[in-house]
């Protein structure tokens, strides 16, 4: 079918043959479609949607437009887990390890941040010398014989949504459920997985604000993913507040060192990584049933094995062996360290996640653009939750600046974001579970 005659198809509301939907994805990769011809196709799914035998074809077709790697020969069940993503969302660098402690295989390929939410890959950057970009054969051995490794996406790996995925952010339709859906799995798909995991967020610092919205998002990545023959389960969990008390990138990394070495761990930080972990450990076959898995998960934990086997992990791509230790000494500190204290007592009501992620950007910790190069060591840290009560000269917020302007920018920031009264309404950290059944 020729591109203009598949495109008016669907513009009409026609379904499309997998066959055709394959030769349009294989022209967006040796790019015989044009870049027109690309987003009108997006517009013409934004408006009609895809049906889920679709939304199939399109994930296969953009898996199969690259490299798909393969496990041969590696005695442990390969699983993973993706994030539509947050603010203060480091759950990744607690959640291989822990799961690797348990039997699992974790190649986690993650992306870097973009608006206002952070990004696994730019966290790991800020630790020196690891390498977010090694080659296969170190990715493979790193996973064999530690267990897990933390990389980004090599242009190997569904390609055709690297070029489709920038068309859709300069046309308005970064925001279709099946797009979108096709995008995140087939990058998971073309990494040989056997089991995923989705972490789909909700509330005002998600992406998908809306928990109808997100609860449809994560129906439609759990039926396209098992369609497309990758086990699925989701979780929908609140992005009502910051998930972490940390928000930037190397201080994300170091409350993510004091999770896994116990000397700190923030409440709903936990209920979500140890949910997760659960959830991959139970459909990796890992563990046996629900109880052993979250027996597994927190002895994972507690023991030390999952602290020991992400300090391995980093030594193995590049990072000081002794990270764990002295990730203080290791990880880029600001020049300027402020709090942020109340002024009259009170009670933490509500927070602007998002405007946390913005105060971040602010101090140069994020992206406006993709080409954005960003500061490893600014952010927020001690970020005060939803029902905290705090005393006048309390603070709700340590910043880690570069210079005092920027302090004074994100201090503003960070004041605005915060609501004070007696009524705070946290959503629970985990909300919904969607197995596909």
């Amino acid at each position: 079918m020729l591109p203009q005659e598949l495109i008016r198809k669907k513009r009409d509301g026609g379904r499309l043959d997998a066959g055709d939907i394959a030769d349009f994805i294989k022209g967006i990769t040796d790019e015989t479609i044009s870049e027109g011809q690309i987003a009108a196709f997006a517009m013409a799914v934004f408006f009609q949607g895809l049906q889920s035998e679709e939304a199939v074809a399109l994930t296969l077709a953009m898996r199969d437009s690259g490299d798909v790697l393969e496990w041969p020969g590696l005695d442990r069940p390969v699983t993973d887990k993706h994030s539509t993503g947050g603010v203060g969302d480091n759950v990744s660098l607690m959640l291989a390890p822990i799961v690797a402690a348990c039997g699992g295989a974790v190649p986690m390929i993650s992306g870097r941040g973009l608006g206002h939410t952070g990004g696994t890959l730019d966290k790991m950057e800020s630790i020196p010398g690891y390498s977010v970009m090694p080659d296969n054969a170190l990715f493979r051995r790193t996973v064999e014989e530690v267990g897990c490794a933390i990389i980004g996406q090599t242009g190997a790996l569904a390609p055709a949504d690297k070029r489709f995925y920038g068309i859709r952010d300069v046309t308005a339709t970064v925001e279709s459920i099946p797009l979108i859906t096709a995008s995140i799995l087939s990058k998971k798909l073309a990494a040989g997985l056997g089991s995923l995991v989705l972490d789909v967020k909700c509330g005002n610092g998600a992406f998908m604000d809306d928990p109808a919205k997100a609860e449809a998002l994560a129906r439609s990545l759990v039926t396209v993913a098992n369609g497309a023959g990758l086990p699925t389960h989701a979780l929908i969990t609140a992005m009502d507040q910051p998930l972490a008390s940390a928000a930037g990138n190397a201080v994300e990394v170091r409350n993510a060192v004091d999770f896994l070495s116990g000397r700190h761990r923030d409440a709903r930080l936990e209920a979500v990584t140890m949910a997760l972990a659960a959830e991959m450990l139970l459909l990796s076959g890992c563990a046996g049933d629900r109880q052993d898995a979250d027996r597994r998960a927190q002895e994972a934990l507690t023991s030390g094995r999952a602290a020991e086997i992400f300090g391995k992990m980093v030594a193995a791509l590049g990072g000081p062996g002794d990270f764990v230790e002295r990730a203080e000494t290791h990880l880029p500190a600001a020049p300027i360290v402020r709090d942020v204290v109340v002024k009259t007592a009170g009670t933490v009501e509500a927070v602007d996640t998002r405007g946390i992620g913005v105060a971040v950007i602010v101090l140069g910790g994020g992206r406006r653009r993709a080409a954005d190069r960003i500061d490893p060591s600014v952010g927020i840290s001690g970020l005060a939750a939803i029902g905290s009560s705090l005393e006048r000269g309390d603070a709700i917020a340590r910043i880690h600046a570069r210079d005092e302007s920027a302090a004074d920018a994100a201090e503003k920031a960070v004041r605005d974001a915060y609501r004070f009264g007696d009524r705070p309404t946290p959503f629970d950290a985990v909300i919904r579970r969607i197995d596909g059944i």
